[in-house]
């Protein structure tokens, strides 16, 4: 069973803030199944987003997963964010402030 939106971000926040890292909810979704995006800004014009894996993969149906959407300069990133946002008003966007690029997902990471 997956846990819910609200619950996932709450305890991510929590690992990245306990790491040093600045993390904070941008947007805020569906509590129970709002897809969740995560941009990792590195405070020098460039981030990366990080959006739910692909729902055909066999682990995302009981787990969360991610994959890498996007990485460059803030400018693109905030274009797809808001592309995301004009179809799917319900998603989360958390952003972690991190000069180091630490995105705290390694375990959650699906190369697709």
């Amino acid at each position: 069973m997956r846990i819910n939106s609200e619950l996932w971000v709450k305890s991510y926040l929590r690992i990245c803030n306990s790491s040093g890292a600045a993390a904070f909810v941008v947007c805020r979704g569906d509590e129970d199944g709002g897809s969740i995006f995560v941009r990792i800004n590195q405070l020098d014009g460039t981030s990366r987003l990080y959006g739910p894996a692909a729902v055909g993969l066999a682990e995302t149906v009981s787990e969360r997963y991610w994959s890498l959407r996007h990485t460059g300069d803030d400018k693109g990133v905030e274009e797809l964010i808001s592309r995301e946002r004009s179809f799917d008003p319900d998603l989360w966007l958390v952003e972690v402030e991190d000069r180091d690029g630490r995105d705290f997902l390694s375990d959650w990471l699906i190369s697709e």
